[in-house]
């Protein structure tokens, strides 16, 4: 049991739910907390066992002249792995000769359990004998300590063990950059919260934030200065979850002090908010940590903004264990990002449904990539003036096996996510390049262009993929476009410029696809050796109706062609469309207005009529 030692005038109670007379509780003092660089060795959890109260009292008395204010006193020993369970203590001063449970035994259950293993322990013992000591050193006993005990000695081998244990703390359980609770304190409060809330029928809210956009600054910017944000933001989610700020927004909860902010990898974070009463009080949470997050953040003098996704799922009514848990405020955290400027998402069963579905999807496309389910479709790219196809571009499609068709804007963002995009444009080159010899092979010559993902363009050996492909198809890289986002080129402009200019060595052609939706940094058209803009379909929306915008897309022609470049119009749907492009000067277009997607078979055919002026020799037009 607990003795009567933690009822008198200076003992902190034990549990939460019974403040004590400093307003603290044993329970806002977490296992492994000393190793924060906030927490004085005197806020450590001191637990004592022994059959004797007058040497537990005594030792207290001793150690409360030094500054340790957080005891547990524990006599009866067959009760005191549940207390050291319950209570973690950050030191346990271990009395060996004791009925029922000796010293020795308590000492090997704590060795052997999986989150004690490491727990000091200090032997109490009057024994001087030395067969004892070496026996409780063999069974992993920290240090000794004879009876009766020296006040000095006591609170010297105390703060010696506590500076030891606080340095391992340290080490194994916070984030080096941001000083925060590092993944694996946080599986171990999350399995602590969890047991609490089972046997005292409460609940736990879990928040799981993600920045979707930090990897894009970490990349552009460089591991230092993401390091720079990453404390920025750090801080300011610390601050909405610190107690007096939450009480501040009318979160009056009773273990509000108990909500913690951990980080869980290098865009990840996590939330932990126990014993909630109300939903919305975490939605009080989630909404000061985005309203936190609205201002930019300061990259070494550029200003990045970084919208969080936060997923929020709760104990016991979306998960009971910690597994899934998890599962559930990711998945809501992952919904959250989907939309454009991040928010919050409360974790449903429809949720769970979806994501089931799209684990399904992924499992599909990966025996999509080796069963031979993937085809290329073409888009022929038209000479405005003179309506003669002067390229293809390849876009990939997904046929399953039933004959139904999975739509690219279901499958290539989740091929991006999960890494899949890598094999699959690695086969989309393959095959388009396979595609281009066979044409010639008919005496079609014709330009294919071939997207890029940034996943691809980052790979260290994409050059050398590019190369091998037009080797091994015998294929003249004048005849290969490889178009890639004008995002994708700002990311890091300088390896983008080196990466282009040894691709550029095989001959082929660079086109910028999706032009002015992304940076817009006309100062790198001029860097970057490319040959064609592609000026995206946003751009025609209002061509035909609206002023400013017809005189936008002049304005991106003219510049084009004053660099040397060429532009493409994408998705022409319309003769009005086409017509004022071709008095704007645009060089070629693409859509449905001429031709959509087609197979094989049919552009075959379409590129083999007399009217598409494809050359019929590597010189000669038909």
């Amino acid at each position: 049991m607990v003795d009567r030692a933690m009822q008198s005038k200076n003992a902190d109670q034990l549990r939460p739910e019974s403040p004590g007379n400093d307003g603290q509780s044993f329970a806002e003092h977490w296992p492994h907390e000393l190793g924060c660089d906030s927490t004085p060795l005197t806020q450590a959890t001191i637990m004592m066992v022994d059959d004797e109260p007058t040497t537990m009292e005594v030792m207290r008395a001793f150690l409360e002249d030094t500054g340790y204010r957080r005891f547990v006193l524990v006599e009866d020993s067959t009760r005191a792995m549940a207390e050291i369970e319950e209570h973690r203590p950050d030191i346990l001063l271990l009395d060996l000769v004791m009925p029922e449970v000796t010293g020795f035994e308590i000492l090997q259950q704590v060795r052997a359990h999986s989150q004690l293993a490491h727990l000091p322990v200090i032997i109490l013992t009057a024994s001087s004998d030395a067969e004892t000591k070496l026996r409780a050193l063999g069974q992993g006993a920290t240090d000794f300590l004879a009876k009766p005990v020296n006040p000095s000695e006591l609170a010297l081998r105390v703060r010696n063990t506590l500076a030891a244990w606080a340095y391992q703390n340290q080490l194994a359980y916070y984030d080096v950059l941001t000083s925060l609770p590092n993944r694996s304190l946080f599986l171990d409060r999350l399995a602590w919260f969890l047991r609490r809330a089972e046997r005292n029928n409460d609940t736990l809210v879990m928040l799981h934030i993600t920045l979707g956009q930090f990897k894009r600054v970490y990349n552009t910017f460089g591991p230092q200065i993401g390091d720079q944000v990453i404390k920025q933001i750090a801080e300011r989610i610390s601050a909405c979850v610190r107690p007096s700020d939450v009480v501040g927004r009318g979160i009056r909860n009773r273990s509000s002090s108990l909500f913690r902010l951990f980080r869980l990898g290098d865009d990840e974070f996590s939330v932990l908010c126990p014993n909630i009463a109300h939903t919305e009080n975490a939605t009080k949470v989630a909404s000061r940590i985005l309203g936190a997050m609205e201002n930019p953040f300061d990259a070494d003098g550029t200003e990045v903004y970084i919208s969080p996704g936060i997923g929020i799922a709760s104990y016991p009514s979306d998960a009971s264990d910690m597994v899934t848990l998890i599962q559930c405020a990711v998945g809501a955290s992952a919904q959250a990002n989907a939309q454009e400027k991040g928010g919050f998402e409360f974790y449903s069963s429809d949720m769970n449904a979806k994501s089931c579905e799209r684990l399904q999807l992924e499992a599909d496309l990966r025996r999509a990539i080796d069963g031979e389910q993937l085809m290329l479709h073409y888009q022929p790219k038209v000479d405005v003036k003179s309506g003669q196809i002067t390229g293809v571009e390849a876009l990939v499609r997904w046929q399953k096996p039933d004959g139904k068709f999975v739509f690219p804007d279901k499958f290539i963002p989740l091929a991006e996510e999960t890494g899949l995009i890598w094999p699959i444009g690695e086969w989309v080159l393959k095959e388009a390049c396979a595609q281009l010899a066979r044409w010639q092979a008919q005496g079609l010559w014709t330009h294919v262009a071939v997207n890029l993902s940034a996943k691809q363009f980052r790979a260290g050996n994409l050059v050398q993929l590019v190369g091998d492909t037009l080797k091994s198809n015998g294929v003249d890289g004048q005849y290969l476009t490889l178009e890639l986002t004008e995002s994708l080129l700002m990311e890091n402009a300088e390896q983008a410029e080196e990466t282009l200019n040894r691709l550029m060595a095989y001959g082929l052609r660079i086109s910028m696809d999706d032009f002015g939706t992304g940076y817009s940094s006309l100062s790198y058209l001029k860097r970057f050796p490319l040959h064609e803009l592609k000026l995206d379909r946003s751009f025609l929306m209002d061509i035909t109706s609206n002023r400013q915008g017809r005189a936008l897309v002049s304005a991106v022609i003219c510049l084009a062609h004053e660099l040397g470049l060429r532009v493409v119009a994408e998705g022409v749907e319309d003769k009005e469309q086409l017509d004022i492009l071709t008095s704007l000067n645009c060089d070629e277009y693409q859509g449905y207005f001429f031709s959509r997607p087609v197979g094989v078979l049919d552009l075959t055919a379409m590129l083999s009529e007399p009217s598409a002026g494809v050359k019929t020799s590597a010189g000669v037009k038909t």
